[in-house]
């Protein structure tokens, strides 16, 4: 089900990304360049088309999926993402780049899993993947009990610690409809959510306030 999450190709990509729009920042385009380690603890502000929430991240639970993180809302990798899955009582998930451009870049740009420390749990926020140590960039928040996860390998990395009611918020109305569309999102970046899917609400910008 969250393994659906890296369905789109490189060669599709690619060829996406030439007839993409404004080009992208060029530090985007080169995941190599973005290998900080995290602080052992650090908060993320989220400001959305429905409000802010903060995200405390945790590197003693998944040091890996921490670090990569810390380096994707230090690039702006998240500004102007869609929530593009939002299924009530279970996950509201985004991390697919507004351009193809730039998705192409980190498409395959996976890390490798770390082991399950915590449960997924209401408000924990993880990544979901395509299988074994294929995390690159797309996370999900946890909007129920969804302990079967873990099982799974999905490793929470931290969790909402204030505006858990503006994720609540989130724009569910379409369900899992955009998730099975994730070859047009990866190629065509925001242009096709916000054709086929107008109501989705997104990230304005994520920005690091704290660390610890």
């Amino acid at each position: 089900m969250l393994r659906l999450s890296l369905a789109a190709t490189a060669a599709t990509l690619a060829l996406a990304a030439t007839t993409a729009g404004a080009a992208p920042p060029p530090s985007l385009l080169t995941p190599g360049a973005w290998k900080a380690t995290a602080p052992n603890v650090y908060s993320v502000a989220f400001v959305t088309t429905k409000g802010t929430f903060v995200v405390t991240v945790h590197r003693a639970w998944a040091p890996k999926g921490a670090d990569r993180f810390y380096n994707l809302v230090r690039a702006k990798f998240y500004d102007g993402d869609e929530f593009f899955r939002a299924v009530k009582g279970f996950v509201v998930q985004f991390g697919i780049n507004p351009s193809p451009e730039v998705s192409s870049a980190w498409v395959n740009a996976a890390i490798k899993d770390d082991p399950v420390k915590r449960s997924n749990t209401v408000g924990t926020i993880t990544y979901a993947d395509a299988g074994p140590d294929s995390r690159t960039t797309q996370v999900f928040i946890n909007l129920g009990k969804n302990a079967f996860l873990d099982t799974q390998g999905f490793a929470p990395f931290g969790t909402v610690t204030k505006g858990m009611a503006v994720v609540e918020k989130l724009y569910e109305g379409y369900g899992e409809k955009p998730t099975g569309d994730q070859e047009l999102i990866y190629g065509q970046g925001n242009s096709f959510l916000k054709k086929n899917f107008p109501k989705l609400d997104g990230v304005i910008s994520a920005r690091l306030v704290a660390s610890h």
